[in-house]
């Protein structure tokens, strides 16, 4: 498992953005959606390519494509945030939904709904969610990704906590990892510090 901690200068500055309390949800949204496209344009740095024949206005010529089909899964529902900057930079990638919610007591993840495209096997999958907290959440969806056959899964994130770091390794150690902020830790109520409160409550403008 590799983690990645994107290092660019627009990230930093738009995550800073997006920490302000008093930043408003049309602006925490835009900044949520510009993150999470400057994310795909590092991360897709290393995707496989293969050969194709085109034909140019001038001549035919051997040029390169992705190899592999893109598949984008948004944990439900601060994650639909990173789906459309991601898509603006990979507008041929399908979408998947995984939906989860956190016991507020245990802060264990349960199921409420699963939907993946027919080509998600043989895809690289993009598991969007802006918060890796306890690791939890995101344990629970790679492993229903698994179970759908996925073979090549990618974590993409906001922000992380050591916590929930050290809770993929353990579970999921061929996941790669990719996070635009690696924060301090969490808190008692498993919030991560300093964080950026609750993403799907502020991209939403709910409580």
């Amino acid at each position: 498992m590799a983690v990645t901690i994107l290092d660019n200068s627009l990230i930093k500055h738009k995550l800073t953005n997006v920490r302000r309390k008093d930043t408003k949800t049309k602006d925490f949204y835009q900044n949520i959606s510009e993150i999470a496209g400057l994310m795909a344009y590092e991360i897709s740095k290393d995707f496989p390519l293969q050969d194709i024949e085109i034909e140019t206005p001038i001549t035919t010529t051997i040029q390169q494509e992705l190899a592999s089909e893109i598949v984008i899964v948004p944990v439900l529902r601060a994650g639909l945030g990173m789906v459309d900057g991601i898509r603006a930079m990979i507008p041929t990638a399908k979408v998947g939904f995984v939906g989860l919610y956190r016991d507020e007591e245990t802060l264990e993840p349960h199921e409420y709904y699963a939907k993946f495209p027919s080509n998600i096997e043989e895809s690289i999958v993009l598991l969007v969610d802006p918060m890796l907290a306890t690791g939890g959440s995101a344990s629970a969806a790679i492993s229903m990704l698994k179970s759908n056959g996925c073979k090549n899964i990618k974590y993409v994130g906001l922000v992380g906590a050591p916590e929930g770091v050290s809770r993929l390794r353990e579970d999921h150690p061929d996941v790669d990892i990719y996070l635009a902020a690696l924060d301090e830790k969490l808190n008692e109520d498993g919030y991560i510090v300093p964080g950026l409160g609750d993403c799907g409550d502020r991209l939403f403008g709910t409580k």
